[in-house]
């Protein structure tokens, strides 16, 4: 997806207008809502806007000072949002989050967070979404709404009301598309593309293919300098996981040295093959700490090898570092004195995630609750926990306790002595207990005077699990009576 956000000067005083040389005279180059509301628009004269409105504010326009700001936002894009921003030739930017827009809550979400991004830093925002760059820069200039989402391959129907001038079309591309009545896109797009063509030229016809995805437009992305990177161009074509092996080794090399000699290191490599027929591969890995181990990085690039599809060759590599960290000297005092050093698990857990995925690697952490629950929480692997609470819980406890059915137990402090559970009968011949957990009251009105009895027991095939009665047994405010299964000892 493509994404526009043109932002506007803040207006701070009213009416405001913006002047500016162009040629040979002095015309209006912005103006805010008031001084349009009074009759000034771009590319008034300004003498002629001057004599209109007497007390306009007129200031200088300064196009080096908003290129400036624009590339400071493109950067900051690229470095939060997406690795894909460009400035557009107008006041806006460019913002690709194809593969990523999931990392911010979806497109609509992001938007938003967008539109309130600019509107903290003083500035007013228009957003559109849509399949082609051309289309969203259409859509954000020209749509009604701030914010617009076109849906996928509805870019024909979005674009049909809107005027020429949409397309950043030139301005004699303009005057001549009015000298023949050519009002709305949808005026063009039943003519034939060769009469157009020579109606509009052809830069015209360029523009609308490239709005309606017939032709691409790619896009120079602000690439971050202060980001570590590295650059491989190959005399030949490489196109076995031997070469991509040998190259990925020179590259991670290179990098080290550089993040070395800036006392970083890597916790995520991109890694970027040019094939010969202009067609990128991209592959990704991440670490759990920071590290410039080439040998430990190499292993994680190999797991990706397959992932590359090097078509009729690869002809360049790029690598870059986008997320770094300070990595000082390793402290090896103790190594050196005998003492036992604790293994650092950071490279299993890398080797592990890269294969599984990172979300699937974790530890698990106590956490000061009497609601069981509540009472673990997924923390860091390389971190280790804290220590645990001497009360006998099972290994594998659920984290949604699962209903019992057709109890038989004594009442009040007595254990189950049979219980149905998945549509099994068990027998209890064993049994210990209770162990009364109150709720947490300061959570919600429902636990405060929520009461849990937990018994471990035993069936008589030898199985241990962990059930639990809501309720003492005489108060009805404590609990239902009802029976649950909280997890499995063995």
């Amino acid at each position: 997806m493509h994404f526009i956000a043109p932002v506007a000067p803040p207006i701070e005083h009213a009416p405001l207008a913006l002047v500016g040389k162009v040629g040979r005279r002095e015309e209006v180059v912005h103006a805010c809502t008031g001084a349009q509301a009074l009759g000034i628009h771009p590319g008034m004269a300004a003498t002629h806007a001057r004599a209109l409105v007497s007390d306009l504010d007129f200031r200088p326009a300064e196009p080096e000072a908003d290129a400036a700001l624009l590339d400071r936002l493109a950067l900051l894009a690229v470095r939060r949002w997406s690795p894909i921003a460009a400035v557009t030739p107008a006041d806006g930017l460019w913002i690709d989050l194809a593969g990523c827009e999931h990392l911010h809550g979806g497109e609509e979400r992001f938007c938003r967070r967008l539109i309130a991004f600019c509107r903290r830093a003083g500035f007013t925002a228009r957003v559109a979404v849509a399949d082609t760059p051309g289309a969203a820069h259409a859509m954000a200039r020209f749509g009604r709404d701030d914010l617009t989402r076109v849906e996928p391959r509805g870019t024909v129907e979005a674009l049909s009301p809107l005027p020429i001038a949409a397309l950043r079309l030139t301005p004699t591309a303009l005057t001549a598309a009015r000298k023949f009545g050519f009002e709305r896109i949808a005026d063009l797009l039943p003519v034939a593309r060769g009469p157009l063509a020579r109606r509009l030229g052809l830069p015209a016809i360029t523009r609308l293919d490239q709005a309606l995805g017939g032709m691409a437009e790619p896009l120079t992305p602000r690439e971050d300098a202060e980001v570590p990177a590295v650059e491989r161009r190959l005399l030949e074509p490489i196109s076995t996981a031997e070469a991509i092996e040998q190259v990925m080794g020179d590259l991670l090399r290179d990098l080290a040295e550089l993040l070395q000699a800036k006392g970083l290191g890597a916790r995520s490599l991109r890694l970027t093959g040019l094939c010969v027929d202009g067609s990128e591969q991209i592959v990704a890995v991440g670490t759990s700490r920071p590290t410039r181990e080439v040998k430990h990085l190499l292993r994680l690039l190999k797991l990706r090898i397959e992932r590359i599809d090097p078509g009729m060759g690869l002809e360049q590599f790029w690598l870059v570092a986008p997320h770094t960290e300070p990595l000082d000297a390793v402290d090896l005092g103790a190594v050196l004195a005998g003492e036992t050093m604790v293994r650092d698990p950071s490279r299993l857990v890398d080797l592990i995630a890269g294969r599984i995925g990172g979300h699937a690697v974790f530890r698990i952490a106590p956490v000061e609750s009497h609601v069981p629950e509540r009472a673990v929480v997924r923390s860091d692997p390389n971190l280790m926990p804290g220590s645990w609470p001497s009360w006998q819980r099972p290994i594998r406890l659920f984290a949604h306790p699962e209903p019992l059915h057709r109890v038989m137990a004594l009442m009040p402090d007595q254990p189950p002595r049979r219980f149905e559970w998945r549509g099994k009968t068990y027998k209890v011949v064993a049994g210990d207990g209770p162990e009364r957990v109150h709720g947490e009251w300061w959570r919600r009105d429902a636990e405060v005077w929520a009461v849990r009895d937990y018994y471990r027991v035993e069936d008589e095939g030898g199985g241990r699990y962990w059930v639990f009665r809501r309720g003492d047994g005489f108060e009805d405010d404590t609990g239902d009576l009802s029976w649950w299964m909280h997890g499995v000892f063995g």
